[in-house]
């Protein structure tokens, strides 16, 4: 049994490895320089993307921030892939800790799922990253 769950893990492990290298040559994406932090925990950041195909599965556009020693994701958004920039926006309710104004860095992602997995579940391929600080206001 133990050795099923190693194999299964590292199938996984190598899937999603493989998946990794998926980006095209017009995949692009950014994160603004501010984002804002409402009094109730509201944080939202943004940036552009630009995807060329969609056609093995939707694309999301993912975002962590990160101040201090603290990390949250913030929100996705489904991004259309018909090689034009487009606008992101996500945002969400961080309650604790509050994030503050001032500096913090977002971690982007520009994803891809496709049925290429195991059994057929879904696996993320990463078409673009971008870490990127940013000024809470």
């Amino acid at each position: 049994m133990r050795l099923r769950l190693a194999l299964a893990a590292g199938t996984l492990l190598v899937a999603a490895t493989a998946t990794a290298a998926h980006a095209g040559p017009g995949d692009q994406l950014s994160v603004d320089s501010y984002g804002t932090v409402a009094a109730d925990g509201t944080v939202t950041v943004s940036g552009t993307y630009r995807c060329l195909d969609d056609s093995s599965g939707p694309v999301f556009v993912s975002s962590t921030l990160v101040q201090e020693e603290h990390s949250a994701g913030i929100g996705g958004t489904r991004a259309v892939c018909d090689g034009r920039e487009r606008t992101w926006s996500n945002a969400g309710v961080v309650k604790e800790p509050h994030y503050r104004a001032g500096t913090a860095r977002v971690k982007a992602t520009l994803m891809q799922l496709t049925n290429t997995g195991p059994m057929g579940l879904p696996m993320p391929g990463f078409l673009a990253m971008e870490e990127s600080d940013v000024t809470l206001r």
